[in-house]
């Protein structure tokens, strides 16, 4: 029981559409059970791309800046430049720590964690960090081909 956080990217594939050109074989268990997809019916692609545990601070964030101050556990979308947004501030709360409750506040909730300002809210920080550079490195790399990707952000507790 607690606050579970999912960042998810949905990759627009178009396999039915010949002029996309998509190529590739779908092969997928459950235990030694096959799982039957037909490639040429993907059109999107959904990959959790980051995943915390009692990070309430980052929740925090995405709710004041996302979810417009709703906190309700439903899918939200964001923007890659809010990514960008995100990473930009956890850098600086990384690199200065003093700015932690300014730009990152803790939050308080059922099973949210801890408040403290301490080596796990730092280590919240860093994991956020290591998500988010790893997304955009490769949303970048993506791009440079014209596809596009779409994020959304979604909590449990």
């Amino acid at each position: 029981m607690g606050l579970d956080m999912y960042l998810t990217r949905k990759k627009y594939i178009g396999a039915k559409y010949d002029f996309n050109k998509v190529t590739g074989i779908v092969d997928i268990k459950i235990g030694d059970v096959p799982v039957p997809i037909d490639f040429n019916k993907i059109t999107y692609i959904d990959e959790e791309v980051g995943y915390w545990r009692k990070a309430n601070a980052i929740h925090n964030w995405f709710v004041d800046h996302v979810q417009e101050g709703i906190d309700d556990c439903k899918e939200y979308y964001v923007d890659f430049e809010t990514l960008e947004e995100l990473l930009g501030i956890c850098k600086q709360v990384q690199e200065n720590h003093s700015l932690a409750e300014e730009l990152l506040p803790t939050t308080e909730g059922f099973f949210f964690g801890g408040i403290e300002y301490d080596k796990d809210y730092f280590y919240d920080i860093q994991r956020t960090i290591d998500i988010l550079t790893k997304v955009i490195e490769e949303e970048e790399e993506y791009n440079k081909n014209k596809f596009y990707s779409e994020f959304t952000y979604q909590s449990s507790w």
